[in-house]
């Protein structure tokens, strides 16, 4: 199974961060960012599959966009960053992959998750 999944939790409210739209984007060989899916987080502050169908998972530079400042405006808080690229590496062979996003409004935190 090919999977790019993320999980968005607000930590300075203790909460899912729900309704927050992610891109997901692979760098081609130009250079340039393509997109490839994009989902808005559940109530449960998670995209379950972001990489469409079944095709193979390419290895390159996959980047996650997250719009934290529509969230961000939506509860009412004041962030610093308006938009968080979570930018990482997939290698030959590898299929699935889970980044959460752990935000407030003044900095944030990723990892690569299971």
């Amino acid at each position: 199974m090919k999977r790019i999944s993320t999980h968005v939790l607000d930590i300075a409210q203790g909460k899912p961060a729900r309704d927050v739209a992610v891109r997901l984007e692979r760098r081609e060989i130009t250079g340039d960012w393509v997109v490839l899916g994009s989902a808005r987080t559940d109530a449960d502050g998670r995209c379950a599959q972001l990489f469409p169908g079944e095709d193979a998972l390419p290895a390159g530079l996959y980047r996650l966009s997250f719009d934290t400042a529509s969230y961000q405006h939506a509860q009412r808080i004041e962030g610093f960053f308006p938009v968080v690229e979570v930018t990482f590496q997939v290698r030959e062979g590898e299929s699935q992959f889970h980044i959460p996003l752990l935000l407030s409004p003044h900095g944030y935190t990723t990892y690569r998750g299971s």
